[in-house]
């Protein structure tokens, strides 16, 4: 299989609430030699904030601005405004019909008009259903045939992708490789219209801890509470399985007569309620690139220590605890066209966009958020120095990165938070 050609864009993200006009966003980031940039809905292009008058006047504007200064809008994508509601997975059927026809119809019209990309993450899942072996199937069907719908209207519009984003935590799926193949298939299955992944760089830092009690967990658990009355970090899933753990450790029994009587309970438990635990698999952000990178049309980088998503940028100060390479994420998404791709999934991408997606901290001065963003882009065109150039020629041109050692590792500014 042919490998895809590879571009280097910038998420606008990091000028929200400071530099919110096109005009403006769109000057600064051409200054940086990119041409590709990624419009967040958070930098003032949000429907249900803005209104619909607004953001179509927002279309036109962008749509100006890019041709004057020789950019394209590559994308477009959803930020925290939708992040932070269950939308699509409400369990009020008006307010994800809301979702569905006031916010991403309305962006999908934008984008298609820019003949952008479009991606978004709008959805979660309540507890109450989340432990609900009934009721959460039933909702996730739910939320297949809307994003279903939504990925037919999509193709109806001739958009050139839609993409939804993996995230690393139960209430938001997909967040397991194996829950990510099966939604896009599904979701492909009904209309053949596909919805696509956008592999974020930083959505791996949560599998690893909703992992299936094993033992020793279970063990550690009960030891705990006996010991602290509480429970712990030890992730169980569901309630049912927390509330045996400390019924029994009230009790006289040992710990290890305890693990036999509970064992076959916890494991019932796991086996009713699959997608509350990942493997171990899904803890590595290179597998998720290798398993779909040919199924994501954008990437969003950003650099992190593996343990939190917190957007930072690619300075040689973030670089040295960081595990996001460059070098590994090419790699890995050469691997992901060269095996053989899954019977069932949409066709595979002919572009990949590479979007710096890095936020700006609340109390970061201006100049700190154009110097972090500038050294960002520096450092990724040393891997792509040309937009458009085959994935193939990229290991031609990568020359070994001397990284500037610091004492220390700081989180450039208050973070907006994890996304």
């Amino acid at each position: 299989m042919s490998l895809p050609r590879v571009y280097l864009a910038v998420n606008n993200c990091f000028a929200s609430k400071r530099w919110t006009v096109p005009e403006e966003w769109i000057r600064i980031i051409r200054k940086w030699g990119i041409r590709y940039i990624e419009a967040s809905a958070d930098v003032e292009a949000d429907p249900l904030y803005c209104g619909p008058d607004y953001i179509r006047k927002w279309g036109l504007e962008a749509g100006s601005a890019a041709r004057r200064y020789g950019v394209t809008i590559s994308s477009m994508y959803s930020g925290h405004g939708t992040y932070s509601t269950l939308g699509l997975a409400h369990t009020d059927a008006s307010v994800s019909r809301r979702m569905q026809e006031e916010w991403l119809k309305p962006m999908i019209n934008v984008a298609a008009n820019l003949r952008s990309r479009f991606g978004f993450f709008c959805h979660a899942i309540p507890q109450t259903i989340l432990h609900d072996a009934d009721a959460y199937p039933k909702l996730m069907t739910k939320l297949i045939e809307s994003l279903s719908y939504i990925a037919a209207y999509a193709d109806k519009q001739n958009l050139p992708s839609l993409s939804i984003e993996q995230m690393y935590t139960p209430n938001q799926p997909p967040w397991t490789m194996a829950g990510a193949r099966e939604l896009l298939m599904h979701v492909y299955s009904i209309h053949k219209a596909p919805l696509y992944l956008t592999i974020d760089t930083g959505h791996a830092t949560g599998q690893m801890r909703f992992l299936k009690p094993k033992v020793r967990h279970i063990a550690l658990a009960l030891r705990t509470m006996r010991d602290q009355g509480e429970i712990g970090k030890t992730w169980l899933g569901t309630k049912n399985a927390y509330d045996l753990i400390e019924e029994a450790a009230g009790g006289h029994e040992s710990i290890p007569m305890l693990v036999r009587k509970l064992r076959p309970a916890i494991r019932d438990e796991v086996e009713k309620h699959p997608w509350l635990f990942a493997e171990e698999e899904d803890g590595d952000i290179y597998n998720w690139i290798k398993e779909f990178g040919a199924y994501s049309p954008v990437i969003h980088l950003h650099q992190t220590d593996g343990k939190s998503s917190a957007h930072l940028p690619f300075t040689s100060e973030c670089n040295l605890l960081g595990i996001i390479d460059p070098r590994k994420v090419l790699t890995a998404l050469a691997a992901s066209y060269q095996r053989e791709q899954p019977w069932g999934l949409p066709p595979t991408c002919k572009e990949i966009y590479l979007t710096l997606e890095i936020f700006s901290g609340t109390s970061q001065r201006p100049r700190e958020i154009l110097d972090m963003m500038r050294r960002s882009v520096e450092y990724w065109r040393r891997f792509i120095p040309e937009d458009g150039m085959p994935l193939e020629q990229t290991s031609e041109v990568i020359e070994p990165v001397e990284e500037i050692r610091k004492p220390g590792w700081m989180l450039p500014g208050n973070q907006m938070g994890n996304r």
